[in-house]
């Protein structure tokens, strides 16, 4: 059973810049269900994180912004 492991700032950022989930899901070539559960919590792949911040525009530096590490 996969578990809620991390909180992330996703959810708070994609509002913020006024982007919906179907545009930055669709953005980062990853399922609508994968970022919902993502945006909820759950842990996800190195890979996917990747293309989220991708998607969003952002240098993989700021990783941070979106997926602290101290969390």
């Amino acid at each position: 059973m996969i578990e809620k492991t991390k909180q992330n700032k996703l959810k708070d950022y994609r509002e913020q810049h006024l982007i919906s989930k179907t545009e930055l899901a669709r953005d980062a070539e990853i399922s609508l269900v994968t970022l919902d559960r993502i945006e909820k919590g759950f842990d996800c792949r190195l890979s996917t994180k990747r293309k989220i911040i991708e998607a969003l525009g952002l240098n993989l530096d700021n990783k941070d912004e979106i997926f602290p590490e101290n969390n």
